[in-house]
């Protein structure tokens, strides 16, 4: 994995600016600790930081691919193309010569024989960009489920990208400027495709390309999911899903360094978890997080009905598999150096806390021992595992279910808002407005009616939209330690073939996650199998909901803080009030993230 950046500009001559190319590409240092590199044209530069997991030897980027002695195309690449060596295979027998063995370059010459037709062809997690000297044209492709990252800031005469916001803010022609619009999305929890929440900048949206030239930026979606009639019946259904897994995870094993996988003992990550001991010659390696005294003082709620600790030891010991469990205390959740790395990872006002802490610190150890994780993110959104799938009022409330249950906190009207703010923000028209455009874009089947059609309306919900937040925060964490941590279930085919079951049969036990289950009940132990859904844990230690009372009464005390141009004070006081639960939490996460990062990154807010 790695991080891209570049900068075009017709009217401009960037081999003068080799020094703002280098602190852009100098910004992503964390996602490629291993090697970096840079390239420069009259109107066009990339910059590459290299994360090396195939061809460590090769692969050196950004790549260019030369005949005559004449540039034909230069790429900078994130990512892995799972189906590297058939493409390869293909393009040799088209005549193709390769130096490398890298998947770079296999990517690379399919863009020489098939152009931005390439994209169909793929199979993986990526963002990149290609620069074509022959039409002067810039090239940028995000994956089909958004995996990998991929920002752009138009410019008077071309444009700005990277991997993340602080490439492109490295350069003096973009601004941190946010507005009423950003700050709502910021903080509604919505994940709005394309909104990049800064004035100016925009994501390249998942399964979509970005064409930059002298006569403008086109934007074309490449892959989308569209409803087809599921055909098959309940017991074809559950040994295809199972064929597609065993090949995916067969093909994301594939690593010229360590490899591991994230086991939480629930069903998704124990499933992987099982597949991967099957298809390895050693043990599988995997790593769990755990809190001090967790397990001891568990009490359940709604959400987590079990802590995890038990069914970790019963996967790891079923499939033997070489197991750390990483433990942490209030004294790492609390750690301002670890804080400060996970605000600049995430580069946004966005927070989940102790959960982002929590997982940011796990990366940390997991990095010592392995370069590769595989991880379970994505199956509650395609096998539908939350618990507001199945509740009736969440599914039929007229906005995005899991507001609707309030699990991220009130998506309507945050409550610690000044009145001016929250009358320019106005969250719940922003919200209602993005939730409408989601469910015009959903597609239908002719004829399908009642619960099975909301019920594909809550899944292309989940996959376009709530699963791209999860996404992007396993990214900015993970590659925040130089991590690479790839996701089985995004894979395409399985998401198509999901997404297209029938809900009755994706619920066919009476319970969540049926077709999943059924597919690997045969590697898991029993009580994986019988285990009820239960999320990402998140600490119970009421010390740390005291220590974060404390830092916000600090904050509010000090009449300094930035996050106070749009946080009302006594509303704060009011919070503070309030007691500890991990749902008072979330609001004073957001007032510590606001001062951090409308601090750290010197953001103007124009409302």
């Amino acid at each position: 994995m790695c991080g891209i950046t570049g900068w075009v500009a017709y009217r401009h001559d960037l081999t003068t600016e080799r020094d703002a190319v280098a602190a852009m590409t100098e910004t992503m240092v964390c996602r490629g600790p291993d090697a970096g590199g840079s390239w420069f044209a009259q109107h066009a530069a990339l910059g590459h930081r290299r994360l090396s997991v195939i061809d460590i030897d090769g692969g050196a980027q950004p790549m260019v691919a030369s005949r005559d002695g004449e540039v034909e195309a230069v790429i900078t690449y994130s990512g892995e193309a799972y189906n590297f060596k058939e493409l390869r295979a293909e393009l040799i027998r088209r005549g193709h010569e390769f130096s490398t063995s890298s998947d770079t370059e296999v990517v690379l010459r399919s863009y020489l024989e098939w152009g931005a037709g390439l994209v169909d062809r793929l199979n993986g997690m990526y963002a990149f960009a290609i620069w074509d000297p022959r039409s002067e044209e810039l090239l940028l492709v995000r994956d089909r489920l958004g995996i990998k990252p991929l920002y752009y800031y138009p410019t008077a005469d071309g444009v700005l990208f990277g991997s993340e916001p602080k490439a492109i803010l490295a350069n003096p022609l973009a601004k941190a400027v946010i507005g009423a619009e950003g700050l709502a999305e910021a903080l509604s929890f919505v994940k709005t495709p394309e909104v990049a929440i800064l004035d100016g900048m925009y994501e390249v949206r998942p399964g979509s390309l970005v064409r930059v030239s002298r006569t403008g930026l086109q934007k074309s979606t490449y892959w989308k999911l569209e409803a087809r009639e599921h055909t098959d019946d309940l017991e074809t259904t559950i040994s295809t899903v199972r064929e597609l897994l065993d090949d995916i995870v067969a093909r994301q094993l594939i690593s010229d360094v360590p490899l591991c996988t994230l086991l939480s003992g629930g069903l998704d990550s124990s499933a992987l978890t099982a597949l991967a001991a099957k298809s390895l010659d050693v043990p599988v390696r995997s790593f769990s997080v755990d809190f001090a005294g967790y397990t001891e003082n568990f009490q359940a709620d709604e959400f987590r009905p079990s802590p995890d600790a038990p069914f970790v030891a019963d996967v790891a010991e079923h499939v033997a598999a070489d197991h750390t469990n990483i433990v942490l205390n209030n004294a790492d959740l609390l750690d301002d150096g670890a804080r400060k790395a996970v605000l600049r990872a995430r580069d946004l006002p966005i927070s989940m806390g102790d959960m982002d802490i929590s997982l940011y610190l796990l990366f940390q150890e997991i990095r010592k021992r392995s370069t590769v994780a595989l991880s379970g993110e994505s199956a509650d959104e395609v096998f539908g595992g939350y618990a507001w799938f199945h509740n009736e009022k969440a599914v039929n409330a007229p906005t995005f279910p899991w507001l609707a249950m309030h699990v991220m906190g009130n998506g309507d009207r945050p409550d610690f808002l000044r009145e001016g703010v929250v009358s320019k923000l106005d969250i719940g028209g922003y919200v209602q407005q993005r939730y409408a455009e989601a469910i015009a874009e959903a597609p239908k089947l002719p004829g399908e009616s009642g619960k099975e059609a909301r019920m594909r309306e809550v899944s292309y919900l989940h996959l376009t939209r709530f699963v791209n937040s999860l996404l992007d925060r396993k990214d900015r964490m993970s590659m925040a330690v130089g991590l690479e941590v790839r996701v089985p279930f995004c894979d395409h085919r399985l998401v198509e073939y999901v997404f297209n079951a029938p809900w009755a049969m994706k619920t066919f036990d009476g319970r969540e996650k049926s077709l999943l289950r059924a597919a690997t009940a045969d590697v898991l132990p029993q009580s994986v199998v019988d285990r009820v859904k239960s999320p990402y844990p998140s600490t119970q230690d009421t010390g740390y909901d005291a220590a974060l009372h404390e830092r916000v009464s600090t904050l509010l005390h000090a009449g300094t803080s930035r996050a106070f141009e749009l946080v009302d004070p006594d509303k704060t006081r009011s919070l503070l009030d309030r007691g500890s639960s991990i749902a008072a939490r979330r609001p004073l996460e957001v007032i510590l993230t606001l001062d951090g990062w409308l601090s750290d990154y010197d953001v103007r807010v124009e409302l």
